[in-house]
């Protein structure tokens, strides 16, 4: 069962949440992060990427950059601009998005939890994402990125965090992107014995973001456990800094694609292919697929309303998946698409950029575009528990969690 601990928040003083709240590090290429770190001194993403602080021809994974992070993030917190509490809490952050509340707990996730299987997983890591995060975590002595968990629901948890909500909060800002964060600690020692009782009773969390970073930590930790034999199995590095949201809360928007050419198709020639798999019927504007096994397609100047024609359920979870059926039946056949991950003809676009990214794209370089049936939350969970791993891009959360606001720390300061 979840080993779900509290921990002593390293966190900025309410008055400067807003200035240091930061979207997470790998959004960004190097040259917008550059960009984006200028706004703000206090921006974490200064710390999240050290290369941002030295010319762009500096090597970015050179080892004076990630002591550069662990520089500024400690001298701020000398500096009183983070404030460490006293004794192990419980967080609670909440973020809104457009009307739209979701609400998790702030915590520290076990390593072994991770190792055994009860933190499940849905997507392979690339070991040199791996690599650099693994270097951050090590040279900052603490885990500054959370790693976005998903649980089903439970009613005391659910009810602590409605209660807490009702107190003062410990920030509060809308970020320039319109998502208002707001944040609690929760201190109370039966609360938190509470919590900790009902996670213990839950059999599988599942990573939803992450999965670099959550790797790393657990590396990280791995490495010190290795360095420290009679290690109690309590320290802070065996521990890896985590927000858990109930699944009913999350919303997963769809990932979409768009593919540069037609394989040597006309239009008119790809139409006519495309029948032998798909129901077509076209649409004098954008259509939001309305359910699954349904997609819009974006060809030639013209939309189209596409419904997949064998609608037969399958056991396999990934195969079922819209974007799965997707790529064996259309990108595969079609395209010759063979290898999602590796084919520079597609590229992947995330929902919250919308529809009119995805006809720009194909306006100014041709080819076609396929807007998708969002991945459900509970189709990452069939996979996960099935031990596969999902497609690639097959899932987009929102809102980001930002980086900044929590930071567990793993050394002995």
């Amino acid at each position: 069962m979840a080993d779900i601990k509290p921990f002593r928040c390293i966190r900025p003083l309410p008055e400067l949440a807003s200035r240091v709240a930061a979207l997470p590090y790998d959004v960004y290429s190097r040259a917008e992060a550059a960009v984006e770190a200028k706004k703000d001194e206090l921006s974490f993403l200064n710390i999240d990427r050290p290369e941002t602080q030295f010319s762009p021809y500096e090597d970015m994974y050179s080892e004076k950059v990630y002591q550069k992070a662990h520089d500024m993030l400690w001298e701020q917190v000398e500096d009183g601009i983070y404030i460490q509490d006293e004794m192990p809490s419980y967080y609670v952050y909440e973020l809104t998005m457009n009307g739209r509340v979701q609400t998790g707990i702030v915590a520290c996730a076990s390593i072994d939890d991770y190792l055994s299987g009860v933190i499940k997983k849905h997507e392979n890591t690339r070991p040199e994402k791996e690599e650099d995060r693994i270097r951050h975590v090590d040279a900052c002595d603490a885990q500054t990125g959370p790693i976005f968990l998903a649980y089903r629901g439970n009613r005391t948890i659910s009810e602590i965090v409605r209660r807490e909500k009702e107190q003062a909060p410990i920030f509060d800002f809308t970020a320039a992107d319109g998502i208002l964060h707001r944040g609690w600690r929760i201190s109370r020692e039966e609360e938190i014995q509470e919590i900790c009782r009902a996670f213990s009773k839950i059999g599988q969390i599942y990573i939803a973001d992450g999965h670099h970073r959550a790797a790393s930590a657990v590396k990280v930790g791995l490495k010190r456990r290795a360095a420290h034999p009679d290690c109690k199995g309590t320290e802070e590095y065996q521990y890896f800094l985590s927000i858990l949201f109930p699944a009913e809360e999350l919303m997963i928007m769809d990932y979409n694609r768009v593919v540069r050419d037609l394989n040597g198709q006309t239009p008119e020639e790809f139409l006519k292919v495309l029948e032998n798999s798909c129901q077509i019927r076209p649409c004098q504007a954008y259509s939001k697929p309305s359910q699954k096994g349904f997609m819009t397609l974006y060809l030639d100047g013209k939309w189209y309303s596409l419904k997949f024609k064998d609608q037969t359920a399958t056991e396999d979870p990934v195969e079922g998946l819209d974007v799965s059926r997707l790529q064996n039946e259309i990108l595969r056949p079609v395209f010759g698409i063979k290898d999602p991950k590796t084919d520079p003809r597609i590229e992947f676009v995330g929902g919250i950029r919308g529809t009119e990214e995805l006809k720009k794209r194909v306006d100014e370089k041709g080819g076609a575009a396929f807007a998708m049936y969002p991945t459900s939350i509970y189709e990452l969970f069939r996979v996960a528990d099935a031990g596969l791993l999902m497609p690639p891009k097959s899932t987009w959360f929102e809102p980001k969690l930002r980086s900044g606001l929590f930071i567990h720390g793993i050394g002995e300061k």
